[in-house]
């Protein structure tokens, strides 16, 4: 693969990651300032939507996978298996016993989310399947 390549895809990758970070936020924010609920259920729900959204999009356009989409989530789920509980427990913590805004605390686990996701993504998921559902002119 070319280096316009790999960099067009990582472009894409991070729009849409823009645009599922606006999703995690607005749901993020939404939860927090309707409900008046703790920081881990805002922040698990709104991650929940934000990983469907981008996992969908980036698989069909980012990484033109065409492998068993079951096995593609799967190996996503284990992914997240670690990251989710790492990301709500220490997110909860530094909200809730340290103090710190929320909103900083969300945007910091996206950023960390954004880049080892990308990582995770483009050398275990997708890696033997990237550009298998290029369509021929």
């Amino acid at each position: 693969m070319s280096k316009k390549t790999e960099l067009l895809r990582t472009v894409k990758f991070t729009l849409f990651s823009i645009s599922a970070g606006i999703i995690q936020i607005l749901t993020f924010t939404l939860m927090n300032e309707l409900l008046d609920l703790p920081y881990w259920p805002c922040y698990l729900t709104a991650l929940i939507l934000s990983v469907l959204w981008n996992f969908t999009l980036n698989r069909k356009f980012t990484f033109k996978s065409a492998n068993n989409v079951p096995i593609a989530m799967m190996k996503v789920l284990g992914y997240y298996a670690v990251f989710t509980p790492l990301s709500t427990i220490m997110g909860n913590y530094l909200a809730e016993d340290l103090m710190w805004n929320e909103y900083l605390v969300t945007v910091l686990n996206m950023l960390l989310n954004f880049v080892t996701e990308y990582l995770f993504d483009r050398f275990v998921v997708f890696r033997d399947s990237i550009d298998t559902n290029v369509k021929k002119a």
